[in-house]
């Protein structure tokens, strides 16, 4: 009977010594995108942004709807063109953490926390500058000089996703109750109904 338990304890502390715990990033399932049947149009994609519209941004995304080769990879990347006193508004990315570099001029950038703190962290950035925005949390940039500006980002998913703000809330498509939306911004039922009717600009 010792012999017995002595052996099952001998095989439980074995096998307890010999489990390895390992933790990484997926690997990809594939170096190149095997749908991909045109590789000249895999890896890259040009463009400056047309900032003249109402937010005075626009984005140039490089993701895998641009660049089929991306699939699998986990990343993507923006680039952002701003005129002067433009501004990328609120918006969020669902799949990814974003850090954005500024190329040229002088950003004001910031996020929100999620509930109850919604603490706000905003920084000044200038030429050469990074910041982190968190995955899923509301931010922003808004250029506060006077000439154009542009920045690059970086996002950690193939495809991250994004959802305006206020494109979202004030612009949707059949749109939101206006009675639910004055209670749940404490807001005039009128105020509602003019931020409806308003065309809410999509700078991606």
């Amino acid at each position: 009977m010792k012999k017995g338990v002595s052996f099952l304890v001998t095989v439980a502390l074995i096998a307890l010594a010999s489990s390895l715990a390992s933790a990484s990033d997926p690997s990809p399932l594939q170096h190149t995108c095997v749908a991909n049947t045109e590789p000249e149009n895999a890896v890259f994609v040009n463009g400056n942004g047309n900032t003249s519209n109402p937010v005075g941004s626009a984005v140039t995304p490089v993701n895998v709807a641009q660049i089929a080769g991306l699939n699998t990879l986990g990343i993507s990347a923006v680039r952002i063109d701003y005129a002067s006193y433009g501004q990328n508004p609120p918006h969020t990315h669902p799949r990814a953490t974003e850090i954005l570099t500024v190329l040229e001029g002088t950003l004001l950038v910031g996020f929100v926390t999620s509930n109850p703190e919604n603490r706000l962290f905003t920084e000044v950035l200038n030429k050469g500058d990074v910041f982190v925005f968190p995955i899923g949390l509301i931010h922003f940039q808004f250029n506060i000089g006077h000439t154009n500006e542009v920045a690059i980002a970086g996002l950690s998913s193939q495809n991250p996703g994004v959802i305006t703000i206020a494109n979202a809330v004030f612009g949707s498509d059949p749109a939101i109750d206006p009675d639910f939306l004055a209670k749940a911004f404490q807001l005039e039922k009128n105020v509602v109904e003019y931020l409806q009717s308003r065309f809410w600009y999509d700078n991606n």
